[in-house]
């Protein structure tokens, strides 16, 4: 007989995951809706970025996306048809509260009412996040996350969100990824809002920092005693290229800046003191106001990790890039304060994003968060991979690559389970094919092809594939 340990190191063998372990998909509100200006929804910040020349690859904008506003009903089915027990989706902020102050539109709840009551019907567990990265525009006109006043609008906004669905809605998670939000859209500028300064990248870290605790207070006083608060964070596994003390210096710098610069305030409630001080050279850190650190250090029921590929640095020695973030060139870094931190390509394969495939990057990395935060249950809330997908003769979309790389990142999640890390869910990234960002509909990251002039959705092996994995509980060997 062979044990659960021989079969998480047997090449080939399957792999049978925990009784409730959770499988899901997930998605987001600007890459999926569209009906960009529908029922009271005003501009985002993606919206005013997309539409801006020369931002995204092509012109592409969100504004009608994979329509999925119109389609929700079709898509919850075909969730349902393909076993998903669970379903991550974003709430857009402009289509609850188009400015960013006031009342809610209940056109916009009502949307969310709908989509939610229908996974509910079909027996998916629907999981909430308040924000992913669609700032209400009016918000960043009064200056955006760089200022205070936004996390409390947060806070507001989480409350209405609450208030409407709370009695529906078990799990929810505050933020995604917001590195991206902080360090992309106002460190970089490729993403929304394209801002390029690195000290209100720092103070946007700080107030989506505070934004999270504010909104997990706001939850907390809403939602049932037994609904789950968590946020998503996109952690980086960095490796120094060598272990020369200066290459091991920058990976710690990273990981500063990537990481540690949220799970330090949310989860240790403190800010590391070798952030603080790699930083010193821009900012004494003065925005952070005396409580906010306990205002932003509550109590979570899982962290959300989202992992595609590993972070490979060496200190600057003309070799490399000064910039590494997955999501588009740009002439300014999104790392504050660390220009002697040079970026390397890891190496082996990579996928249509240029991302290399390495699986034991999950791996490390949840050993890492287990050993690190011990009594914190973790959900992989994203992980998937963008390949050049098309649709055959036939109709069919073939993409055995996508399906190696979810079977080995699963492989790896196997085997951190095995070895004692708490990990409970799984969500593929992403249930469709959709707008990626400052790449626009060049990118396919979907288990679900779609065929982007007629809206038509079709389900690629690897989506079939993972409705056995999800049905059974077991991903079966090479």
């Amino acid at each position: 007989m062979v044990t659960a340990d021989q079969a998480a190191s047997t090449p080939g063998a399957d792999l049978t995951f925990p009784e409730g372990f959770l499988w899901g998909s997930a998605t987001a509100s600007y890459q999926i809706e569209g009906a960009a200006a529908e029922d009271g929804r005003t501009p985002s910040i993606w919206d005013t970025y997309s539409r801006t020349p020369g931002k995204v690859r092509n012109g592409d904008t969100g504004d009608i996306a994979t329509d999925h506003y119109h389609r929700w009903r079709e898509d919850v089915a075909l969730m349902s048809e393909l076993g998903i027990g669970a379903y991550r989706f974003s709430l857009a902020w402009p289509r609850i509260q188009p400015t960013g102050r006031g009342p809610a539109v209940q056109k916009g709840l009502d949307f969310y009412r709908r989509l939610v009551d229908e996974l509910l019907e079909k027996g998916i567990q629907p999981v909430a996040t308040l924000y992913h990265w669609d700032l209400p525009q009016e918000l960043e006109d009064a200056g955006g996350w760089p200022e205070r006043s936004t996390a409390e609008r947060f806070a507001e906004y989480a409350a209405m969100a609450a208030d409407a669905l709370g009695d529906r809605v078990k799990t929810w998670t505050t933020l995604n990824e917001p590195w991206c939000s902080a360090f992309l859209g106002y460190g970089s500028g490729v993403h929304a809002p394209g801002r390029t300064d690195p000290v209100d990248a720092l103070r946007a870290a700080h107030h989506l920092n505070l934004g999270h605790g504010l909104a997990v207070q706001a939850l907390r006083s809403r939602i049932p005693a037994d609904a789950q608060c968590s946020v998503t964070l996109n952690i980086h596994h960095v490796r120094p290229r060598t272990q020369d003390a200066a290459d091991v210096d920058a990976a710690r710098r990273i990981d500063a800046l990537a990481n540690r610069v949220f799970t330090g305030p949310m989860l240790n409630g403190a800010y590391p003191e070798d952030l603080l001080k790699d930083t010193a050279q821009l900012t004494d850190w003065s925005f952070v106001q005396d409580g906010d650190l306990a205002e932003i250090n509550q109590p979570l029921d899982f962290l959300g990790v989202n992992y595609y590929s590993p972070t490979l640095v060496s200190r600057a020695d003309g070799s490399g890039t000064h910039n590494s973030d997955g999501h588009g060139r740009s002439a300014h870094s999104p790392w504050p304060a660390a220009d002697e931190v040079a970026f390397h390509q890891p190496p082996g394969d990579t996928t249509a994003m240029g991302w290399a495939i390495d699986a034991s990057g999950m791996y490390e990395l949840l050993r890492r968060l287990g050993s690190d935060f011990p009594e914190l249950p973790l959900i992989i809330t994203e992980n998937g991979a963008a390949f050049d997908d098309y649709a055959d003769p036939n109709g069919e979309v073939k993409d055995p690559a996508r399906i190696a790389y979810v079977r080995d990142h699963l492989a790896a999640v196997h085997r951190a389970v095995q070895d004692g890390t708490d990990v409970r869910g799984y969500f593929l990234w992403s249930l469709l094919d959709n707008f990626e960002w400052g790449y626009g509909y060049s990118k396919r990251f979907g288990a679900v092809y779609v065929d982007y002039p007629t809206g038509r959705r079709i389900p690629k092996a690897s989506a079939r594939w993972y409705s056995q994995v999800a049905r059974t509980g077991i991903v079966p060997g090479a």
